[in-house]
C-alpha cells in the first residue's frame, strides 16, 4: 500500500538572491536538473505545480466570533516561502525522504504525509 506525501520546496532569502544573480544559462542548467528529477521520480509524483511568488498571495482570517478578514499578501512575511510542491505516491516515509534529498532545487524540502 502507498501513502501520498506531499513534498514543499521551501526558497529561502538567500537561494532568491542567489537565483537572481544567475545568468541565462545557469538558469537553464538549473532548469534542466529539476526536468531530470521529474523524469526520473514521475511514476510516483501524481501532482505538481510552482506557486506565484508570496507578494501574489491573499489570505483569509477566520476568527471565531468576527467577519472574515481579506488582506493582500502572504499569511506570514518569513524568510522562506513554498515555492511550490509534488504529490506523490510513496511506499513509507524513508522513500519519501530519499525523493527530497535528490531534490536539485531551492535548499529546504518539507515532507508531510497527506490524508
Amino acid at each position: 500500500m502507498h501513502v501520498k506525501y506531499v513534498l514543499m520546496f521551501v526558497e529561502t532569502e538567500q537561494y532568491r538572491k542567489e537565483w537572481e544573480a544567475k545568468d541565462q544559462a545557469e538558469r537553464d542548467a538549473a532548469f534542466e536538473k529539476v526536468g531530470r528529477w521529474f523524469a526520473e521520480h514521475a511514476a510516483s509524483i501524481t501532482h505538481s505545480t510552482q506557486l506565484h511568488p508570496a507578494a501574489a498571495a491573499t489570505t483569509v482570517r477566520l476568527e471565531s466570533g468576527y467577519e472574515p478578514i481579506v488582506t493582500d499578501g502572504p499569511f506570514l512575511e518569513g524568510k522562506e516561502v513554498v515555492s511550490g510542491y509534488v504529490e506523490a505516491e510513496l511506499d513509507d516515509l524513508d522513500e519519501a525522504l530519499r525523493m527530497a534529498r535528490s531534490w536539485p532545487a531551492c535548499p529546504v524540502v518539507e515532507v508531510r504525509p497527506a490524508l
